[in-house]
């Protein structure tokens, strides 16, 4: 009876030490989940003051417009000799939360072979400027276009921005702006000369499908 009483009151510290232990696991997990909840917290918080987000405001507006499928007419002016037409297609959606206007252009040139190219378009309604990232499979270089802080709500208005100071490369301007109540859109870039005479080197012409 001793022997059993002993073996019995073993197997029941037995099952209170198994029980302890498992409950000392399970407030250790819950102890480090709510210490990585709360450091996550905590580095949001920090990150949100470091950078506050922001809404989108009249500039996204705008480009809210041009989202949609367009069918694209792209005519060069050179120095010299008739303009080069190409034609092509774009995709215009915003990303980011609508922050963000990306524009995905193909272009199909006349021997057959075809180029694609692609625009990321924003505006900080704090600096009240457009800024423009464009990128396409014919260079490796990018390039960069920026507004000079006035916006008149209908038209976008943006000039090269150099991305090597010391080479800053020929001075441009890149307009655009919608019409036929939002079916045609139109963007065109012009060199401009030392005298600030301008001159259209391409025009973009955008038709909604």
């Amino acid at each position: 009876m001793k022997t059993t009483a002993r073996i019995g009151s073993l197997t029941q510290r037995r099952a209170t030490l198994a029980i302890f232990s498992y409950h000392l696991r399970a407030m250790r997990k819950w102890i480090t989940a709510t210490l990585l909840i709360a450091a996550a917290a905590l580095a949001q918080q920090t990150h949100n003051q470091y950078e506050p987000p922001n809404v989108p405001g009249a500039g996204q507006r705008l480009l809210a417009r041009f989202v949609g499928d367009w069918d694209v007419v792209k005519t060069f002016f050179p120095m010299n000799g008739k303009p080069i037409v190409t034609k092509g297609t774009c995709r215009q959606s915003m990303i980011q939360d609508g922050k963000f206007l990306q524009s995905d252009f193909t272009f199909f040139d006349s021997d057959g072979t075809k180029s694609t190219g692609t625009g990321i378009s924003g505006f900080d309604s704090k600096t009240n400027r457009f800024t423009t990232v464009w990128y396409d499979s014919r260079q490796t270089t990018m390039s960069i276009r920026q507004s000079d802080g006035t916006f008149d709500g209908q038209n976008i208005v943006l000039w090269a921005t150099p991305l090597d100071p010391d080479r800053p490369g020929r001075k441009t301007v890149a307009r655009a702006h919608l019409e036929e109540d939002g079916r045609l859109l139109l963007h065109r870039h012009f060199m401009s000369d030392d005298k600030g005479e301008e001159r259209m080197m391409i025009e973009l012409r955008m038709t909604r499908k």
